[in-house]
């Protein structure tokens, strides 16, 4: 009969089967990623319902797709007024478009989600490779990456979180050690911090460094973590500036806490820098729009997303990526550090 429809998918497969059709593909392909009692029901019915392979899809998946995979688990608010990942997707896709590669970006609903994204992108060979951002303690994106080595993937952390996956680590602890130091020297003794999410990798790499360096110093240390937004980095200041006696500097783990942390200090009658020293991790145009200009360390974080897609791109091409680095941080020092106050309690 015309227009019948007489080929059978993966599809209906996955449909009849009660499972993902990610989960078909792996079943039907032969590869790890579901139990054996699943590929024993898939195989039975693809069987059933008389499903062949696709030699031209096949083929097709054999076949590079020019195409980058990156899976965002962030809260849109949060991307929104975060600097630091546009900066870093915007020097990523300038560097594949010019090797004729194009990104495709999901936004995923929590970690479980972008797992199943992961999962489907290695099942249908819809990627050539993937990028991993925020990396976590025990990932299950590594986990997973290890079961699959014919997909490449990059990891945005230190070595030690990405379980001999090929990385690209920022200098982390070389930056600490020369923030800490400035503000030691300037006559700060006693220094917050408000740190990202517990959960990365790399805060816990930041909180072991700085609780290194401020040890050596003889520097009283005390930190907070928050979520990068500027509700997170007002409620942080707020607390570090209750204690008694309080932080005459504060670091922030991105210039949005920075900015908000600031503003509400001055809100509450602290002169900057003369009563109170602020520092930003990571810079950007806002950093230079609000007075007094942010001191940041700061690093080519467009400049990182363009080193990023050379690597991926070699890995797509089979060469081997061990440890490579981002830009190295710089201390770019402005207007909103000072000497320390002479007492805290002194306004």
């Amino acid at each position: 009969m015309a227009g019948q429809k007489n080929k059978v998918t993966i599809f209906d497969v996955a449909k009849a089967s009660g499972v993902s059709s990610s989960a078909v593909s792996y079943a039907l392909n032969n590869k790890p990623g579901v139990s054996e009692a699943t590929r024993a029901k898939v195989l039975k019915v693809a069987k059933e319902l008389g499903w062949r392979p696709n030699g031209a899809a096949q083929a097709l998946a054999r076949a590079n797709t020019s195409r980058i995979g990156v899976v965002l688990a962030h809260e849109a608010r949060l991307l929104s007024v975060e600097p630091y990942m546009l900066e870093l997707l915007a020097g990523l896709g300038a560097e594949l478009e010019q090797h004729d590669y194009s990104m495709l970006l999901r936004f995923a609903i929590g970690r479980d989600n972008e797992v199943a994204i992961l999962k489907d992108w290695i099942a249908t060979g819809n990627v050539d490779a993937l990028l991993l951002v925020n990396l976590e303690m025990d990932d299950p994106r590594v986990a997973l990456l290890n079961e699959h080595p014919e997909m490449p993937a990059l990891a945005l952390c230190d070595p030690s979180l990405s379980g001999g996956l090929p990385v690209m680590r920022s200098l982390d602890m070389q930056a600490v050690t020369k923030a800490v130091s400035y503000l030691h020297d300037l006559g700060h003794e006693r220094i917050g911090r408000v740190g990202g999410p517990e959960s990365f990798g790399h805060s816990y790499i930041r909180d072991a460094a700085f609780s290194d360096a401020a040890a050596e110093l003889g520097v009283r240390y005390r930190c907070l973590h928050a979520d990068y937004t500027p509700k997170g980095g007002i409620e942080a200041t707020k607390r570090l500036l209750s204690v008694n006696p309080r932080p005459t500097a504060i670091i922030y783990d991105n210039d949005v806490m920075a900015m908000a942390g600031m503003g509400i200090a001055r809100e509450m009658g602290f002169d900057i820098p003369g009563d109170l020293s602020i520092m930003a991790w990571d810079d950007s145009f806002m950093c230079t729009a609000v007075f007094p200009h942010l001191t940041v360390m700061g690093r080519d974080i467009v400049g990182s997303g363009h080193r990023a897609a050379q690597l991926l791109l070699k890995l797509v091409d089979g060469e081997q990526v061990g440890v490579a680095d981002e830009y190295p941080y710089e201390l770019r020092e402005r207007a909103s550090t000072g000497p320390a106050p002479a007492s805290a309690e002194q306004r």
